[in-house]
């Protein structure tokens, strides 16, 4: 079994080296001690969210530890893991409740790069403001805790919410880019993605696209594409798609 996994800073990452005992504290020391009570011995992994990752245990040189809420770990090894390739972006319409989340959260389990929100014509929900900013800071926490769940050293940024124009914008300097909907005709896994070095995979509100939107992204060059027979909603489409993307460009 992986060892669980933990975040650190990156400036500390940064400096770690073997043999060298660092302390886990805050709140991924007290999940560490207090909620997964690891103790001495047991297997840990550091990451940083930006590719590095720290193999350790659980030292059993206590007296160091500044509180009961912290641990000390002894590294074992550091690794500079690279950032995937073909990097995939996904733009995900803005949902209302915990859809957005959800989906996030099913993106970065997967193995999703970069996530961008898109407040498209049919999102009921609007980022506006402070509203916005708080949404988008509940996105980042839900990407990170799912990257922790993971076990990924690297944890995909939430861009700031685009509209339909920045996102067609983006459709045309991706390598590729696939528009998920459910009145296409062309299946997803019928295109040859295999040697593509960047993927734009957009998935629409739970009001679906508009016919405005299928013209633009269209014009812009986007292959407009179906998974299957069925529905799927917001939170379920994207990740559905991305496994479907992840198989065809060898990163499963």
């Amino acid at each position: 079994m992986s060892a669980p996994t933990f975040l650190i800073d990156p400036q500390q990452a940064a400096s770690a080296l073997v043999g060298q005992r660092l302390v886990l504290d805050g709140p991924e020391g007290r999940h560490a001690s207090a909620v997964q009570r690891l103790r001495a011995g047991e297997r840990i992994d550091l990451v940083d969210g930006q590719g590095r990752r720290i193999e350790g245990h659980i030292s059993g040189h206590v007296a160091e530890v500044p509180s009961k809420d912290s641990c000390l770990i002894e590294v074992d090894h550091v690794v500079d893991e690279p950032a995937p390739r073909p990097l995939i972006t996904a733009v995900q319409g803005i949902a209302k409740g915990e859809r957005g989340e959800l989906a996030v959260q099913m993106l970065t389990e997967t193995g999703i790069d970069v996530i961008v929100p898109w407040q498209a014509e049919h999102s009921i929900a609007r980022w506006e403001g402070e509203r916005g900013a708080k949404h988008r800071a509940k996105w980042q926490a839900t990407a990170r805790e799912a990257a922790k769940q993971s076990r990924r050293s690297w944890i995909p940024p939430i861009q700031p919410a685009v509209g339909t124009a920045a996102v067609a914008d983006l459709i045309a300097g991706a390598g590729i880019a696939l528009v998920l909907d459910e009145e296409a005709t062309t299946p997803l896994t019928s295109l040859d993605i295999s040697s593509v070095h960047d993927v734009l995979l957009v998935i629409g509100p739970e009001g679906g696209l508009s016919a405005n939107e299928r013209a633009v992204f269209a014009d812009f060059g986007a292959d407009l594409v179906r998974l299957g027979p069925t529905v799927l909603r917001t939170s379920t489409a994207g990740v559905a798609a991305l496994g479907a993307v992840m198989a065809r460009t060898g990163r499963w």
